[in-house]
């Protein structure tokens, strides 16, 4: 599911002021961008993914408080499972592949589980390119000759200042969406500026051990049964973490 909302209240004085203060934030701190790896979950450079970028500490001032709590209003999810923000800049060419934020290794989950949402926020215009593509996505969308040849090969978004994108990468009962793929495509013109805030399924700011329900529900929830008829759910498999574990008894 994609949902697109304007980031700051159009009309007001600080409308334009959150794109432009992290963009003056990020710019003598961006360093090469990094994927994780799937075998290892450490981060590795990659030319799959050649835009730079850097991290914004959490709550590190007024600014950027205030956005990470608009996005938790949002997304209806805690602050507390989400990553720091990222900001990106993507020069002529530069481009992400198409990709998953939800990870491909067990090491990445044990600090708040899958990514369940990804926040995109725009904070410049691009004139030509620079689309956030799902090229898996089932929604149709005509196209004019104003998108990139990259962009017509899926659904896809053109980046506006002051607009941000929410997406889930996992399904309501926590498998995978693979349709939730998702690049951006290469700055044909001009240049990109955007933040990224990933949000997990449980707490990302405290480490828990293995041992824990991530849901209130999940006594009821086991009661009832459902360790057995939504194992996927309640316990996990070998690729993803479970969310009640503790109540299905399966660890200690």
């Amino acid at each position: 599911m994609l949902l697109r909302l304007c980031l700051t209240q159009p009309g007001s004085p600080k409308s334009l002021g959150i794109p432009g203060l992290f963009c003056t934030e990020a710019k003598d701190k961006l360093e090469k961008s990094m994927v994780a790896d799937n075998e290892s979950g450490k981060s590795i450079e990659s030319e799959v993914r050649t835009s730079s970028g850097m991290f914004l500490e959490k709550a590190q001032d007024e600014v950027v408080a205030r956005v990470e709590a608009r996005i938790a209003s949002w997304t209806f999810l805690p602050i507390e499972n989400g990553e720091a923000i990222q900001i990106l800049h993507y020069e002529n060419g530069q481009k992400y592949e198409p990709h998953y934020d939800y990870f491909h290794d067990m090491a990445n989950q044990q600090l708040g589980g899958h990514r369940v949402a990804t926040v995109l926020m725009y904070l410049s215009n691009v004139e030509k390119g620079g689309e956030t593509v799902f090229p898996d996505s089932d929604v149709k969308q005509p196209k004019g000759d104003d998108w990139s040849e990259c962009a017509k090969q899926g659904y896809a978004v053109k980046p506006e200042k002051g607009d941000a994108l929410l997406f889930f990468s996992l399904h309501p009962d926590a498998t995978t969406d693979p349709t939730s793929l998702h690049g951006s495509c290469p700055v044909i013109e001009g240049e990109k500026w955007s933040a990224t805030k990933w949000i997990h399924v449980r707490s990302f700011d405290k480490p828990s051990d293995d041992c824990v329900d991530s849901d209130p529900n999940c006594p009821a929830w086991a009661t009832k049964g459902e360790c057995d008829k939504n194992p996927l759910y309640m316990v996990g498999s070998e690729e993803s973490v479970g969310y009640c574990r503790k109540s299905c008894k399966v660890c200690e």
